[in-house]
């Protein structure tokens, strides 16, 4: 495992890259971003120490989906590469739950906003169709 040390604005990875790591946040936040640099970049979701980001990447070995940035001076983070994710599982049990509850948070979160939308999207077909 090793640390990388990452000042604010600074990219940790971009959408496409390829997808051979996760990470841990030790110090600072990662921002989680679609589209950025563009007019239409959005803020996903921040990370803060003790939670891991990239783990869709590595475990499915697909490209990036958003892009991490760090959003303090000194945002730390540690690479968990493929090679290392048995050692770390096995010398860290506990993070292996921790990882599958944010996984699990995560998966939460997105279903119910997609649902919302899909809810706010029948509406307005709905309000359309009466006009």
């Amino acid at each position: 495992m090793q640390l990388k040390t990452f000042n604010k604005g600074e990219v940790i990875f971009q959408k496409d890259d390829s997808g051979d790591c996760m990470y841990e946040v030790y110090t600072g936040i990662v921002g989680i971003y679609s589209a950025y640099g563009t007019p239409e970049e959005q803020l996903l979701t921040e990370y803060f120490p003790d939670h891991y980001f990239g783990e869709m990447g590595l475990l499915e070995k697909e490209p990036r989906s958003a892009t991490a940035v760090a959003l303090k001076d000194d945002t730390t983070v540690a690479v968990i590469t493929e090679d290392g994710f048995g050692e770390f599982i096995e010398k860290n049990p506990v993070s292996m739950l921790v990882l599958l509850q944010q996984m699990s948070r995560n998966l939460r979160k997105r279903t119910n906003e997609y649902v919302r939308v899909c809810r706010e999207i029948k509406e307005l077909s709905e309000k359309e169709g009466k006009e």
